[in-house]
Order: C-alpha cells, then structure tokens, then sequence
C-alpha cells in the first residue's frame, strides 16, 4: 500500500502579490522552497487562513531573499495580497518508509517571508 504523507510545509506566509494575468502557479521565494525542499513544477497544496480557501497549483521560483509569495492565474483570485497562507506538498510513499520519514518544516518571518 502506498500513502500520501506530508512532505512539506511553509507555515503562515503573507501574500506578497497576486497577477491574474500570468499563466498559473505560485511564486515563491527560492530560499523558501529550498528550506521547505520544494523543487520547480512540484504541486503544492495552498491553504488561505483569511477566507478558507484551499487549492492546488505548482511552484516556480523566486528571487532569493525577496519574500515573494505570488499566486498567478485563476488562483490570484482565491487571495488577496497580506493573505496568510500555509504550502503543503506531499509525498507517496510505503507505510514503511511513511513510519520513517520527517518532513521539511519551515516557519518564515510572518512579516517579511524570510528565514528567521
């Protein structure tokens, strides 16, 4: 049997923009997702902590130590920039290896994104 298990997470960031013209994703920073061990196309589950929101896209990277958490597309609509959200990525994986594995764990700055 094969399980989904949480991979990683950004706990509590704030929404720095939200482009409804691009053509999908989110933004985000590239020491964030090399903390969260997050990698480029990875589908990341986006929890909105200001309106309940949850949906699903893939990660593009931003510029280092900038903070950018950006949805672009369809999902610029699901938030608004100083929205706190929570990226979740999950892995599959056998019960045994599940029992085994620890997740990438990262809690930013609240105010500005960055690794504390």
């Amino acid at each position: 049997m094969l399980l989904h298990v949480l991979k990683s997470k950004i706990h509590r960031v704030k929404v720095t923009g939200a482009d409804l013209n691009y053509i999908g994703s989110i933004t985000i920073d590239q020491d964030l997702m090399d903390a969260a061990n997050i990698i480029e196309g990875e589908k990341v589950q986006i929890v909105n902590n200001n309106n309940g929101e949850r949906l699903e896209t893939y990660a593009i990277p931003g510029p280092r130590a900038s903070g950018e958490i950006t949805l672009n597309g369809a999902a610029a609509r699901k938030v608004a920039p100083g929205d706190i959200l929570i990226l979740i990525t999950y892995g599959i994986m056998t019960a045994e290896d599940a029992k085994k594995h620890r997740p990438a764990l990262v809690f930013p700055d609240e105010k500005t994104n960055l690794l504390k």
